[in-house]
């Protein structure tokens, strides 16, 4: 199993993207957590501090249709704008500093949302032909592994401004990453050429995006990128990784009964978010020597049922395996995310790319918030063990049908990645 990581940092316009994400992602990461740290010192609610992250979410199940701007324009100068528009934007919220302003503060983080569903639609359609099919699995990968850690690092450093200087100063930090994340999108060199003009309304340009990932790769649509090929079908994938994350969003709400279960403080949760965190940037590290080695269904189907086992590991009584479950958890995690998105972008025509990407993302991850809603109303009924074990035969029973259709499939030669 050989990875090609070397050939994407080799590789100018690949190793650019890649900057300007692990950028910005270090930014975006450090004020994701001090914003609701911030509105709940200035307000004391905890329903405040939770509409952060609601503000910062919900544009995500706008997808479908944000997505289509990335397919409106050419993505090279869209990223370059929308990252100095959010470089401008930010400096907006140093007038935050009484309850009075915390309005301020979500619809600047609402905007922030729906920015970047807009740049991580236009990103995946700007590299999959900036970088090279064949390399995306190993981007995409790297790019994982690159902001899981981001996440272990940035946020420590953000608490630490914080506490220093206030929520200001972290605000202006990652207003800074964004112009840096502007530049580097600006030196890559990728040829794009100008969408052709659109008369359909947005509607109709957004469910053509819809319509193209539900019929990807079936018999109807040979003569298209992956037409006909079972193998090559992204549709079962990003049902399957839409599920997946569902499970994760219930299980995710039993971490604290989890802990205490253990007999240890809250604290400890960040202990096995940063051993989750491991396992995420391990798994991206090797995502596409996997993906080259296994196909992209196969692997998927491999993460999921790796996140399985790791849901029945953490609701074991002992320390040893909750920690290994939740190392198993981000890296199953990470596998089967990596090869859902790259399946979609080799499946999508560059004219839809941008709403394509987005419309998986929405269905992929848009899941998580209702899943953590289940999961917040369930574990005060139920024991959280038993909810862990529900997931870990869940998720086993959405992998195995992705296992048997490359076994049964009709392809020949080895697994499309």
């Amino acid at each position: 199993m050989t990875t090609k990581i070397g050939h994407v940092v080799r590789d100018r316009d690949a190793a650019l993207c890649l900057g300007a994400v692990v950028v910005s992602g270090f930014g975006s990461s450090a004020l994701w957590l001090v914003a609701g740290v911030w509105v709940k010192d200035l307000t004391g609610s905890d329903g405040l501090a939770a509409l952060c992250s609601l503000a910062l979410w919900l544009p995500v199940c706008a997808g479908p249709l944000l997505g289509t701007l990335a397919d409106r324009v050419r993505r090279r100068p869209l990223l370059i704008t929308v990252n100095l528009a959010l470089g401008a934007l930010l400096p907006v919220v140093l007038r935050v500093d009484s309850a009075a302003w915390v309005g301020l503060l979500l619809a600047v983080l609402l905007v922030y949302g729906a920015c970047g569903v807009v740049t991580d639609a236009a990103e995946a359609a700007l590299t999959a032909g900036a970088v090279g099919k064949e390399l995306l699995g190993d981007f995409n990968g790297l790019r994982t592994a690159a902001n899981e850690g981001m996440k272990l690092v940035a946020p420590p450093v953000g608490a630490a401004l914080y506490a220093a200087y206030g929520g200001g100063l972290v605000a202006l930090l990652d207003a800074v990453t964004f112009l840096l994340a502007a530049g580097l999108f600006a030196l890559v060199r990728a040829r794009e050429r100008r969408p052709a003009p659109d008369a359909a309304g947005a509607w109709r340009r957004t469910a053509e995006g819809a319509r193209y990932l539900w019929r990807a790769g079936s018999p109807g649509t040979r003569g298209l990128p992956g037409g006909g090929r079972r193998d090559a079908r992204p549709r079962p994938l990003v049902l399957a990784g839409g599920l997946t994350m569902l499970t994760a969003g219930l299980s995710g709400a039993t971490v604290y009964a989890l802990v205490e279960g253990l007999g240890r403080s809250p604290a400890y949760t960040g202990v096995l978010y940063a051993v989750q965190g491991a396992g995420s940037v391990a798994a991206g590290l090797a995502a596409g020597a996997l993906l080259r080695r296994l196909g992209a269904r196969c692997l998927a189907g491999a993460g999921t049922g790796l996140t399985g086992a790791a849901a029945a590991l953490q609701a074991l009584p002992w320390e040893a395996p909750v920690l290994t479950g939740s190392f198993a958890h981000g890296a199953g995690l990470v596998c089967m995310l990596v090869a859902t998105v790259t399946a979609v972008q080799r499946a999508a025509p560059d004219a839809l790319a941008g709403r394509v990407v987005a419309t998986a993302q929405t269905l992929v991850l848009a899941p998580t918030a209702l899943g953590i809603a289940l999961g917040a109303a369930l574990v005060e009924l139920a024991d959280p063990r038993l909810l862990l074990g529900l997931c870990a035969g869940a998720r086993l029973a959405v992998a195995a049908p992705l296992h048997n259709s490359v076994r049964g499939g009709a392809t020949s030669g080895p697994p499309s990645a």
